[in-house]
């Protein structure tokens, strides 16, 4: 909860130390005095947005700090989440406005972001102005407040865990088939670079095989006379192997006599073994010439076939064939996906079917709540002496959302007989505060947020009226803390902690002053409040009655 607030060249306030009381707290003051300027300074820290016109005339700027304390574990949380330590439960937050229209943000001394300010500030206090009541005003806020006075969350919970499921089914469904659109026309290429190179039935390295196949083929006659050439020398009687074993046997006889010749008769002999191994291998090769015409023609076609798929496909056989494989594959691919989609569709139709049957049982369960939220706010609004006014809560089927299959809406009768009506259409703004006052008694003790502050709540009551929410705002002070801005005072004496906020002339210049009342400054400033200015000794003692009367209730 805020523990003490520090405020340095604010508008009109030069510096201000205010402590506050972990209950009830109330402001008072005459109209003008500077009570909105509180208000400014508190959003300044909760990191609200901020003008260089609220810095001190003359200065080049405003610092605003607070002290919270008894961190909630919503607080905690936030922190930890941030990665800010904090000491002794507590934390302190800053926010400085230049004069130039910047600002710098700071928790716990050190520099921080304006939207971590506003993320810790969210869970510390709420804010409810004279023309902030956007909570009743506005329909989609009306569920969660609901939902929030069940306190039992985990129908709430279970719905959401199911639906989140199914927004993760929903959105995979939606990228797959997108997908498939986008893919037709790849799965199209691909089809057929398959059926193309499929049909071929290309084997690895069979285009080099086949190009040198083709060509013994094309020049065959050529190869087979050169061969026969080549072989008839070899065998000629004066010029092949006869001739080369007369002089293997020359050297072998000279070589008795003369041993060096030895040498060259053993190479002579390798050479001629080498050459009869050629002309038989080459002999071979002969026999086996195939020249027909009929393979020929065969291979032409086949190597023209090869041929063609490359120029289409703009690679070599090699490259075709790793093309075909890749595509294979992603075939695959795609058709997994097209599994995949099948899968998920069956699982999004038996999960939809699950959400709804949640959302059903939420739907009963929340009817139930608001028959009980009704009763109770009944209750609330009589004691607030409007006892003519009903609340009614509609519910409006619709499509399946985060928060269930229906929207819900308070509507309210002003009038014993006429049918109840939105709220924005008929309350005036007494009536709202006075509402908002029976939401937040009722919803109070289930609210996280430690501290609430309520901006001139008071605004279009009095008499009576005023002092039943005097006595509501004290029993949420026993809740939690609360700050309140009035000008009641029926409302100022059921404070536990008052605060006087002055306006005077120091050194020419206007300043406003915040200083915490004792039971005499009490009942000054209570007489003033009921009496004007210069109360009389009656006024007085009267106001120190009511004091000590509101004093002694519970």
């Amino acid at each position: 909860m805020l523990k003490e607030l520090y405020i340095e060249n604010l508008a009109v306030i030069a510096r201000a130390a205010i402590p506050f009381d972990t209950k009830l707290n109330v402001f008072t003051g005459e109209t003008g005095a500077g009570k909105s300027i509180l208000i400014h300074g508190i959003n300044a820290v909760l990191g609200q947005r901020v003008t260089k016109e609220l810095v001190r005339t003359g200065y080049d700027r405003a610092v605003i700090t607070a002290l919270f304390t008894d961190l909630s574990d919503a607080t905690r949380q936030v922190l930890d989440d941030l990665g800010i330590s904090y000491e002794e439960d507590g934390i302190t937050l800053t926010r400085e406005i230049l004069a130039d229209g910047g600002s710098v943000a700071r928790i716990n001394q050190r520099t921080a972001t304006v939207s971590a300010l506003r993320e810790i500030g969210s869970t510390l206090i709420t804010i409810h102005g004279q023309h902030d009541n956007q909570i009743l005003l506005e329909p989609e806020r009306h569920l969660h407040i609901l939902d929030a006075f069940g306190g039992d969350t985990s129908k709430l919970a279970d719905y959401q865990d199911s639906f989140r499921e199914l927004q993760s089914l929903a959105r995979r469904l939606g990228t797959l088939r997108k997908a498939e659109q986008n893919q037709e026309q790849r799965m199209q290429y691909l089809r057929t670079l398959v059926r193309d190179v499929g049909t071929l039935e290309l084997a690895s390295g069979e285009d080099a095989e086949l190009e040198a196949e083709y060509q013994v083929l094309l020049h065959g006659k050529q190869i087979a006379q050169s061969m026969q050439n080549a072989l008839a020398l070899l065998n000629e009687p004066e010029a092949g192997l006869e001739q080369l074993q007369t002089a293997e046997e020359q050297l072998q006889d000279g070589a008795v006599l003369y041993p060096a010749m030895g040498t060259l008769a053993e190479r002579m002999t390798a050479v001629r073994i080498e050459t009869e191994d050629i002309a038989s291998e080459l002999s071979d090769l002969l026999d086996g010439l195939d020249l027909d015409g009929a393979r020929f023609a065969q291979v032409s076609a086949r190597r023209d076939a090869i041929a063609a798929l490359k120029r289409r496909y703009q690679c070599d056989a090699e490259e075709l064939l790793q093309k075909y494989e890749a595509a294979v594959q992603e075939l695959q691919s795609y058709s997994s996906a097209s599994e995949e989609i099948r899968g998920l569709t069956e699982q999004k139709s038996a999960l939809l079917q699950v959400v709804t049957e949640k959302a059903k049982a939420l739907s009963n369960y929340r009817a139930t709540l608001a028959k009980q939220f009704v009763q109770r706010v009944g209750q609330e609004l009589a004691f607030l002496d409007m006892p003519q006014v009903q609340l009614a809560v509609q519910f409006t089927p619709g499509k399946l959302t985060m928060h269930g299959m229906e929207t819900a809406e308070f509507l309210i009768s002003a009038n014993a007989g006429e049918p109840p009506k939105p709220i924005a259409k008929i309350a005036s703004g007494g009536e709202l505060s006075r509402m908002m006052l029976a939401l937040k008694a009722v919803v109070g003790d289930r609210d996280e947020i430690p501290t609430m502050i309520f901006d001139e709540i008071d605004t279009g009551v009095s008499g009576r009226a005023a002092q039943k929410i005097g006595i509501k705002l004290r029993q949420i002070g026993s809740m939690r803390q609360v700050l309140c801005v009035t000008h009641l005072s029926q409302i100022a004496v059921m404070a536990e902690h008052h605060l006087l906020i002055e306006k005077r002339t120091v050194q020419n210049r206007t300043e406003t002053s915040v200083t915490v009342l004792d039971f005499a400054g009490r009942v000054r400033e209570i007489a003033r409040i009921m009496g004007g200015e210069n109360p009389s000794r009656l006024m007085l003692e009267t106001a120190e009655a009511e004091l000590r009367s509101a004093m002694q209730k519970p």
